[in-house]
């Protein structure tokens, strides 16, 4: 019998995106799966897209947080939900190939491993392809992880026998993903690239600029807090990370 996948989604005021995501799901070539949906009290019309959706799919589940608490707190909830050995993460806005969880699924499987994750393609806000593809390495350790952000949340697939769920669990904390896998590869050593892209990213065109330099603020307070990296270690990654980022989007 095949292995239940189980697939964590945060949801929050996405009733333009969410049933293409959830459709992304249904189109996969590898059916046993659960999608789990955490509400984390969008005031949209999110909830009776995915209510209307459940209704013709006994896979699709729908949480309603009681109190808006973030992606992490929502994450957390679905993991402890998740019934499957195999759990992945999905955002909101995104996109999967059809092949997704079955190529990761007999890679993760083929190499007795625990944390994997793969490439992906940015999109536009239609979820359109814009070619733009990011490889990932074969593997990646924590110390090359601080230099390199290459692990995409909605890439990423774990084997509940080999990582705990506590350790899965995210901190409530600004780059609560990125502070996940930094603290999984200190504890488990090592992630697995598979190097396919099977994911798209849909980002806005009208992204800001505001919005970059929120994204080294927030990678600037996880070296300093959350890892406690001194001043001149923290720049050293910090201009490796910038440098790979911006290759990433040219």
């Amino acid at each position: 019998m095949s292995e239940l996948i189980s697939i964590v989604v945060p949801v929050y005021q996405v009733e333009q995106f969410i049933a293409e995501t959830i459709e992304s799901v249904q189109k996969q070539s590898y059916q046993n799966w659960e999608l789990i949906l955490v509400d984390d009290c969008s005031k949209d019309e999110s909830c009776t897209i995915i209510e209307r959706m459940a209704a013709e799919d006994s896979r699709i589940c729908l949480i309603r947080q009681e109190a808006n608490q973030g992606a992490a707190a929502a994450r957390n909830c679905g993991v402890r939900h998740a019934k499957g050995r195999f759990l992945c993460f999905l955002d909101s806005d995104d996109l999967w190939e059809p092949e997704k969880l079955s190529e990761e699924l007999a890679f993760i499987q083929e190499k007795q491993i625990g944390f994997v994750f793969t490439g992906y393609e940015f999109a536009d806000e239609h979820g359109n392809g814009l070619g733009k593809i990011v490889r990932v390495p074969e593997e990646i350790t924590y110390s090359e992880a601080l230099k390199n952000t290459t692990i995409f949340t909605s890439t990423v697939m774990f084997d509940r026998r080999h990582i705990k769920d506590e350790d899965i669990f995210m901190p409530t904390i600004a780059s609560e993903d990125t502070a996940t896998w930094w603290h999984l590869l200190k504890t488990y050593g090592k992630a697995y690239g598979l190097d396919k892209n099977l994911v798209k990213y849909r980002r806005s065109a009208n992204t800001l600029s505001s919005n970059k330099l929120e994204a080294i603020r927030r990678i600037w307070r996880l070296y300093r807090k959350q890892e406690k990296l001194n001043v001149f270690y923290s720049m050293y990654c910090m201009f490796f990370w910038a440098l790979r980022a911006v290759l990433r989007r040219v």
